[in-house]
């Protein structure tokens, strides 16, 4: 299971690194969101996949049984997943009052700080 899991993130991050070097915002935005989901499974993947034994400690033992999933990474995983779609949807807004503004979601077509045709800024003083 866990070398399934390692292919599977290593799409992600393969999908999120194509679709992040787009010229159109959308697809930015997607690779952003495909990238945390990536950055997740890693971290969910470090902390052992099993069913098998749960992560707790019986009584009368200070360590969990043999083979028990780690739950410090499934901890993590869950604040990231948050972080990642309040990150989303201020993305989302910031995606869409741009394409409202401009009219476009093309990185070359904003070009309102450094238009087309104007000089170049002095490059040396």
């Amino acid at each position: 299971m866990e070398v399934a899991v390692a292919v599977l993130t290593g799409l992600y991050f393969a999908v999120s690194i194509y679709l992040m070097l787009s010229q159109h915002i959308i697809r930015i935005l997607l690779g952003t969101v495909t990238l945390s989901t990536g950055a997740n499974l890693t971290i969910f993947a470090m902390g052992r996949i099993t069913r098998e034994v749960p992560p707790i400690i019986p009584d009368g033992q200070y360590l969990p049984a043999e083979g028990a999933a780690n739950a410090l990474p499934q901890a993590l995983v869950l604040t990231a997943i948050v972080i990642a779609f309040s990150l989303f949807a201020f993305l989302l807004v910031l995606v869409m009052r741009s394409y409202q503004e401009l009219g476009t979601d093309d990185t070359e077509a904003m070009r309102d700080a450094e238009p087309r045709g104007e000089p170049l800024p002095p490059l040396g003083y």
